[in-house]
């Protein structure tokens, strides 16, 4: 098995009597990208600022491309990072700014230097803007410098704090796909923090998911949506029912489905509490009047209606349940729009249920 580019080991991390970091074991291989995610405080920034070097270990061991690099400072890693507020040197042009990290570098001349920041211009879509002025880029001009000038360096590993949290919806959603392209143009490792659940989805080879200092689960993003090992994480990836049930043997009788047989449903998962189901919005459906299935059906009633245009989202009171369960449905010509009042059945299948236990 090949060896990982990053792996770290029994990383603890305190602040005073604070225990940001409990005992964190991870591998992140080669050419991946990789995101932490997790709500604010849980520690993923400072891992990345552990594996930057920007912050020390209290125990445990940080490598690099099979070296020790616990003890280095990080302009002795092979890493670079670019950081939420970017740091443009407004006074400086984009040339300037992309090719500050260079000046140093007396392996270099000049022209070398100039072709090296035209490059890194070029990989993020800056080609021409050498010459600019940075302090009159707009802010997806700003992120694409913060980018280059890492780059220009030629690092293993690229490490992302929220690089897109500046920016509107439609500019995130385009510099998600851009940063995709960009790590698979460049082959390089790239360590992305977020608390944007549908970026890390979106953008991600693999993701760990962190709470209170510890990684909850690591998977690839369709696993860790499809198959969460907790309520928790599930509640935090996306939106998921939960529906209360009892377990005798192999049958568990969910409130509002019925009965069904522990190996048909997903892999189960260890939780606090008593037994639940679990199932994505998007993973069972409201038949239409004369509409039939193969799967199973559940009676009950829509009690909300948000239309999003291609989307609509029901809200759904099923016989049995207390709480109202959340079905999302494409809107395709053709088919109306249900109101709210109306008696529903709702068609699943166990497959698509996950039991926590």
């Amino acid at each position: 098995m090949t060896e990982p580019l990053i792996r770290l080991q029994g990383i603890q991390k305190y602040y005073g009597d604070y225990h940001a970091l409990r005992g964190v074991d991870l591998d992140i291989r080669a050419g991946e990208f990789f995101s932490l995610l997790g709500p604010s405080g849980c520690g993923k920034t400072t891992l990345l600022r552990v594996i930057a070097g920007f912050e020390g270990v209290t125990e445990g061991t940080v490598m690099i491309g099979g070296t020790d690099m616990t003890r280095l400072s990080p302009n002795r890693r092979p890493t670079n990072m670019v950081f939420q507020s970017y740091a443009i040197f407004p006074h400086l042009t984009v040339a300037q700014n992309v090719g500050f990290g260079l000046r140093k570098r007396s392996d270099l001349n000049r022209q070398a230097k100039d072709t090296l920041v035209d490059d890194a211009l070029d990989m993020v879509g800056l080609d021409g803007y050498g010459k600019r002025a940075a302090h009159a880029l707009s802010g997806g001009q700003r992120q694409r410098v913060a980018l280059a000038r890492a780059l220009v360096l030629r690092p293993k590993v690229l490490l992302l704090d929220e690089p897109l949290s500046a920016l509107d919806r439609k500019m995130r959603e385009q510099m998600q796909v851009e940063l995709i392209r960009l790590q698979r143009q460049v082959g390089i490792t790239f360590i992305l923090v977020t608390h944007d659940q549908e970026e890390a989805l979106v953008m991600s080879d693999r993701i760990a998911v962190m709470f209170e200092g510890e990684i909850a689960q690591l998977a690839e993003a369709e696993a860790l949506y499809r198959r969460p090992v907790s309520r928790r994480v599930a509640e935090f990836i996306g939106v998921m029912n939960f529906l209360p049930a009892t377990v005798d043997g192999d049958v568990v009788d969910a409130a509002g489905l019925g009965k069904m047989v522990v190996q048909d449903l997903q892999s189960t998962a260890t939780t606090a509490g008593d037994p639940m189901v679990g199932f994505r919005p998007e993973t069972a459906t409201l038949l239409f009047p004369g509409q039939q299935t193969e799967g199973r059906v559940a009676e009950g009633r829509v009690v909300e209606v948000v239309y999003y245009g291609d989307m609509t989202y029901y809200d759904v009171t099923l016989d049995g349940a207390e709480k109202p369960v959340r079905i999302s449905m494409r809107n395709v010509f053709g088919r109306p729009v249900l109101d709210i009042g109306t008696q529903a059945r709702l068609a699943w299948s166990p497959g698509a249920i996950t039991l926590f236990r």
